[in-house]
């Protein structure tokens, strides 16, 4: 089994937290602060293994006007999750640099106040238990689809290959045809194009991302995408406005349904749906096939429950129905533990905007918190063997195990910002390994867990390379 090794000090599994009750939040000195402010925007990883293994599980950082709070405490989290949305800012100066740039000025995610209930409000819908579970044989089409493309990418043999690239096209298609409707799907290659730029340009550093007008730079580029992305969808508007509605609405029906919102509100939830869920999604899934692929015996648990559930059946027969990802018991706890190591994002962030009180410190108005689901999630106070790869630990927990466990799991964040789309990416996740483990043999070449790259999407340095091959020991065989 490969397991993580801690790159700070090592930490005691069963250490207890020191006051029981009290979490207080660390200042350090003004040079200490300086330097973590300034690792954190060019090494974050680095910066919140530093936090975590030399000053704790949450720190304020201050260097002239710039105040920047770390929350990676449980309890403090939740306890800052849970406050009233009207007591921070979603559109502060940090998302206006470059995020708002390249996802629209109007989008929910650097929204706030009714603006962003409204457009959050024109799209839930979209994502009801009932529609989701209705995907399922969609989902299992397309991780088929990916099968084959990584079988011939191997050349019909065993060879080592980078699964990175392969689940970004799998997550994009499923998005593509769970948000958009088919037409959509078939351009799945281009927009993937198009979204590439635009991504790297918000994980780049600050200054790199300053407005300016100038031609032929990055920025340029990222404006020129943009355009394409927004003709794509523009065209896509204006066929289904010229259609009868279809039986089963997606996300664009109902957008267009919500009389509330503008054609350029439409456009900018449209790109951040795209991004944000496929992105963060396939590279969740690319730690995901690392951790399963390095351990044989849950590669082989994975694959017995998947020829239980799935019946080796084609989707695109009925005989796979919309209820098997809720049985699919240890392919969703290799989900959950693969999140908690490795959540989509490194850090949530939210400015605020009025001064508050959480642990044993006041917030003052104009800090950014940044609280982080990567730090909750390796708590040694929380988690036994945090570092450890263990899916059994999410197994028959007693309500007070899964109370604790709760608090500290918060990959999606909660509360009324939380992930629209967290039950559709848990639910594409376990299918994917699911029917991957079934149709193939996957083992990783690596002997240690790669080094986590990206402070928006949390992706594995130098992608995912994996061993792939077709399965022989019980192949599918379809009807």
């Amino acid at each position: 089994m490969v397991n993580e090794k801690d790159p700070g000090d090592t930490v005691a599994a069963d250490r207890l937290p020191a006051s029981a009750g009290r979490y207080p939040i660390a200042t350090p000195s003004p040079q200490e602060c300086r330097r973590l402010i300034r690792r954190l925007f060019n090494d974050p990883i680095g910066a919140l293994d530093q936090i975590r293994t030399s000053i704790g599980t949450a720190c304020l950082l201050t260097t002239g006007p710039v105040k920047i709070a770390v929350i990676g405490e449980p309890a403090l989290v939740n306890e800052l999750l849970t406050m009233p949305a009207s007591q921070f800012r979603w559109a502060h100066r940090y998302n206006v640099i470059g995020l708002r740039f390249v996802i629209g000025r109007t989008s929910m995610i650097v929204s706030d106040g009714i603006d962003h209930d409204r457009r959050r409000s024109a799209v839930q819908a979209a994502f009801a238990k009932r529609r989701l579970n209705a995907l399922a044989p969609m989902i299992l089409d397309e991780v088929d689809q990916a099968v084959e493309g990584l079988i011939a990418c191997a050349g019909g043999e065993e060879r080592v290959i980078d699964g990175y690239p392969h689940m970004r096209r799998l997550v994009l298609r499923i998005t593509l045809r769970a948000f958009f409707g088919e037409r959509m799907a078939a351009r799945a290659d281009e927009i993937g194009d198009r979204y590439l730029r635009p991504q790297q340009f918000v994980e780049a550093p600050a200054f790199r991302q300053l407005p300016h007008p100038i031609p032929f730079t990055t920025r340029a580029r990222v404006r020129a995408d943009k355009r394409a992305i927004n003709a794509l969808i523009d065209d896509e508007i204006s066929l289904r406005r010229q259609t009868t509605p279809a039986d089963q609405p997606d996300v664009l029906d109902l957008m267009l349904a919500h009389d509330s919102l503008t054609d350029t509100e439409i456009r900018d939830q449209a790109r951040t749906l795209i991004g944000a869920g496929y992105d963060t999604t396939a590279a969740a899934i690319s730690w995901m096939l690392l951790r399963a692929a390095a351990t044989p015996e849950v590669w082989a648990r994975l694959r017995n429950e998947a020829d239980a559930v799935l019946h080796c059946q084609a989707p695109s027969t009925d005989a796979t129905d919309n209820d098997a990802f809720a049985r699919l018991g240890y392919a969703g706890r290799v989900v959950r533990e693969s999140l908690r190591l490795h959540p989509a994002g490194l850090i949530g962030a939210r400015a605020v905007a009025h001064d508050l009180s959480l642990g044993d410190c006041t917030i003052q108005r104009g800090t950014l918190i940044l609280w982080s689901p990567y730090l909750t999630g390796r708590d040694p106070n929380t988690w036994s063997a945090p570092l450890d790869f263990n899916p059994d630990r999410f197994a028959e927990l007693s309500a007070e195990q899964k109370s604790t466990s709760d608090r500290a799991w918060i990959p999606f964040g909660r509360g009324p910002h939380a992930c629209l789309g967290f039950a559709l990416a848990q639910m594409e996740m376990t299918l994917i390994i699911a029917r991957l483990a079934q149709r193939l043999d996957i083992t990783t070449t690596l002997t240690t867990i790669p080094r986590p790259v990206g402070l928006i999407v949390n992706r594995p340095e130098g992608g995912a390379p994996i061993r792939v091959a077709t399965r022989h020991s019980m192949p599918v065989v379809y009807p």
